[in-house]
């Protein structure tokens, strides 16, 4: 049982420390961008190799590998797009009244250069990967793939809590295009497939042995939080208390509230508009 359960917990953290370390390192001074991007690449370019190489080893290491490899690629696309140099070429926030179709065009101009680049790294990885015993690094990253995808959506549909938390000052214009609605008709299918993916990954977990067992389990632990992440869209999340210490917001004081949010009729988007 204790091969099953140390990946849970290994999982659990490498989650919370990466996430908090790239929030922290997003709100530095912009000067530090390019540093941290290039050196970031290079782990990156190091990590794309390793997904390849560990994806021959089906053993216990293998799979740790293959999956950590798979975080720090992901990681520098998520760097990339909040530093604000992998998002899209519109750069402005939703024209005021912009609605349906005019709406989801402008919406996805501000992020198409991120998504075009995640698709085609894990068009990159499957290739890299075809025919070997470990896919655990490819399977992990297109499931972070398909866990953001869903997310971006439903925050474009509309939700209770849309997590402007994250959002650098540089990217601030994004708000304008989420949307605040008590539901929206997307969300339960999000949910339902969130479900059953988490489900059918641990249950490949407890019917798996060594390395196999390992990657299912990781992955499992990664779909469950992606599910937690899906439910802190509707109630109130614990942002602050998860990672204060990279959000920047020291004990007793309060982040800069969004007035925006705070205005926004449910079911309208959130303009910075007057």
């Amino acid at each position: 049982m204790s091969i099953f359960v140390q990946p849970l917990v290994i999982a659990a953290l490498v989650w919370w420390f990466s996430t908090g370390a790239i929030l922290w390192l997003v709100r530095l001074p912009r000067r530090t961008f390019g540093w941290s991007l290039g050196l970031y690449a290079v782990a990156a370019a190091v990590a794309t190799v390793g997904v390849m190489i560990a994806a021959r080893d089906a053993s216990v290491s293998g799979a740790y590998v293959a999956f950590g490899c798979a975080l720090v690629v992901w990681g520098w696309h998520e760097m990339g797009f909040l530093m604000g140099k992998l998002t899209g070429p519109r750069r402005t926030a939703c024209p005021f009244g912009a609605q349906g179709w005019k709406r989801f065009t402008l919406s996805a101009e501000t992020v198409i250069h991120h998504e075009i680049a995640l698709a085609l790294t894990a068009v990159l990885f499957v290739a890299l990967t075809w025919g070997q015993p470990n896919q655990t690094g490819t399977l992990t990253f297109l499931l972070l793939f398909g866990m953001r995808l869903s997310t971006k959506l439903n925050i474009f549909l509309g939700v209770p809590n849309p997590p402007i938390t994250f959002l650098p000052s540089g990217l601030n214009y994004l708000r304008s295009y989420f949307r605040r609605a008590r539901f929206n008709a997307l969300f339960p299918l999000s949910l339902g497939l969130s479900i059953v993916v988490t489900l059918l990954l641990g249950d490949a977990a407890l019917s798996s042995t060594g390395g196999a067992q390992v990657g299912y389990a990781l992955m499992f632990m990664l779909a469950a939080l992606g599910l937690l992440e899906h439910g802190f869209l509707m109630l109130p999340s614990p942002d602050h208390a998860l990672w204060g210490w990279a959000l920047g917001h020291r004990h007793g004081t309060k982040p800069k509230p969004a007035v925006q949010v705070a205005l926004a009729t449910p079911g309208e988007p959130i303009n910075e508009h007057p």
